[in-house]
């Protein structure tokens, strides 16, 4: 289940260009979206672990999409 919301992403794709969306492209783009940050973010929970510390920081993100 998708928990982005679609209006945020038919912001986003309208922003890159689209001039029209529709609902199921913005709900693909999402569950694309949760699907990649979900990947980095486990990845930064790993980081975390790793130097001892309890709170994912914004390095630790960075570090994991570069991964």
């Amino acid at each position: 289940m998708v928990e982005l919301p679609t209006a945020a992403v038919d912001r986003i794709i309208r922003r890159s260009g689209g001039q029209r969306v529709s609902e199921k492209a913005a709900e693909k783009l999402a569950e694309l979206l949760e699907e990649k940050g979900l990947e980095i973010a486990k990845e930064a929970v790993k980081l975390t672990d790793h130097a001892g510390r309890k709170t994912v920081r914004d390095t630790d993100i960075i570090l994991a999409n570069k991964r």
